[in-house]
């Protein structure tokens, strides 16, 4: 079952990884078709608009021989580099103001935060095709410096002086013919935030699908674990539920034993001891709770409990010192199992003589059993009161039983608000102390 768990969980953090790939290779295509439609709308409006602004500028340049002027004067070097550059800079000014308010009209609102520019990337001199520029001019551009440019268009236009002639036909002679060669280009700084902000539900969906997934393997797993634990506890109750029956049964065959050979009249009360100890064996391993019924506890039942234990194991010594009341507020067979549990417990771990100690002082019981059996290492005595928990030897166990009886122990005088405490050395044994506190 372990093994088939481990596999399971391989299979499974293979396949989770592989549909994690899946989402995050989705995810990304989908950020990539998200900024491309972005960046298209954009880039559709803005070359709508800058095409316009152009032919406006190139009529206006025709109409107008300035530009012309400007450019002749600059090829024949007339004029230095700081004239001709200051020329855009003084005479686009407003074409500027009207391209940043269109930016912030048409895409401000959507929360775009875009940079553009316009700008003249070569004039050349058609007769000899000489360049009159060796970079970029920028005639527009946003306050905003574009750091990775989107190139949105290229265009090219024509600039030249023009004198008809004297004859008949009166022909237009072009003259000092230059080629203009445009771009347009712009960036969304903020591109990233706007397709997260735009894809924001489907991710918290993929989140959400992935956690479910598993959260729900995580819990089909723990279900498996604790089945599991629990097919395994019930093969050992199944394979050592004959032993835990074992005190009550062995004894009631003595005193069966015993009544065939001759009469006894305290072999009775014995026989009726041992049916009760089944009974509240019974009612302990089913229900595992107080009883509702309640015996007091009398002076004299200790030393029963004492008597049976010493016919069920006659090779051991059992000595008890009774100091206690004659009568106290506590249930007789939660005290019965008290007893009988911690000193069945020293018997199974070698010990050949067990003192048991029972006074009571300030309305508090306190009981005190130490033996001379093997003794536990320091490291188990944090475990021994754990419900099915057996003491160890290089993992294999040396004394049948559940596990259950200082469990019951524990359970009891913790439901009377009292304390155990336990110390023990190997080899030479333990001392179970016992302290529980009653009013009259």
């Amino acid at each position: 079952m372990i093994a088939k768990s481990k596999i399971l969980i391989s299979v499974f953090a293979a396949l989770f990884l592989l549909l994690l790939g899946i989402q995050v290779y989705f995810m990304y295509k989908t950020y990539q078709v998200k900024e491309r439609d972005i960046y298209r709308s954009v880039n559709d409006g803005l070359t709508n608009y800058t095409d316009n602004l152009e032919d406006l500028q190139e009529v206006k340049e025709r109409n107008d021989d300035s530009l012309q002027k400007i450019i002749i004067q600059y090829h024949n070097k007339e004029i230095s580099k700081k004239d001709f550059l200051r020329y855009f800079i003084e005479n686009r000014k407003s074409a500027r103001e009207r391209l940043i308010h269109y930016i912030n009209s048409r895409y401000q609102k959507d929360g775009y935060e875009i940079s553009a520019r316009i700008r003249y990337l070569s004039i050349i001199h058609l007769p000899d095709s000489t360049k009159v520029i060796t970079e970029p001019i920028s005639i527009f551009e946003t306050p905003d410096v574009i750091k990775n440019p989107r190139i949105a268009s290229n265009g090219s236009w024509e600039t030249s002086t023009t004198k008809r002639d004297d004859t008949e036909k009166g022909q237009v002679e072009k003259k000092d013919t230059f080629l203009v060669k445009t771009q347009t280009d712009f960036e969304i700084r903020n591109i990233k935030s706007i397709v997260f902000k735009e894809l924001t539900l489907l991710i918290i969906c993929c989140v959400i699908l992935l956690s479910d997934v598993l959260l729900l393997y995580i819990f089909t797993i723990r279900n498996l674990i604790r089945q599991q634990k629990q097919v395994e506890v019930l093969h050992t109750i199944v394979d050592n539920i004959s032993h835990e029956f074992k005190t009550p049964i062995a004894t009631l065959k003595i005193a069966s034993r015993a009544l065939k050979k001759e009469w006894n009249s305290e072999t009775l009360p014995l026989i009726d001891r041992q049916i009760s100890r089944l009974e509240s064996l019974m009612f302990q391993l089913h229900k595992d709770e107080m009883p509702d019924a309640i015996t007091a506890i009398q002076h004299s039942d200790w030393s029963f409990f004492i008597q049976d234990l010493s016919v069920t194991y006659p090779n051991t010594d059992f000595k008890l010192k009774n100091s206690a009341s004659q009568s106290l507020p506590f249930d007789k067979n939660l005290m019965e199992t008290v007893i009988k549990n911690l000193c069945e417990n020293s018997v199974k771990y070698g010990a050949s003589v067990v003192k048991i100690d029972i006074h009571n002082v300030s309305q508090q019981l306190e009981i005190e059993v130490s033996d001379n059996g093997h003794g536990m290492e320091t490291e188990e005595l944090n475990n021994i009161f754990e419900k099915f928990y057996r003491i160890q030897n290089n993992n294999i166990h040396n004394s049948k039983g559940l596990g259950l009886g200082l469990y019951f122990v524990k359970k009891i005088i913790t439901n009377y608000s009292g304390k155990i405490e336990v110390s023990s050395q190997p080899k030479v044994g333990s001392t179970f102390k016992i302290s529980v506190p009653y009013e009259n």
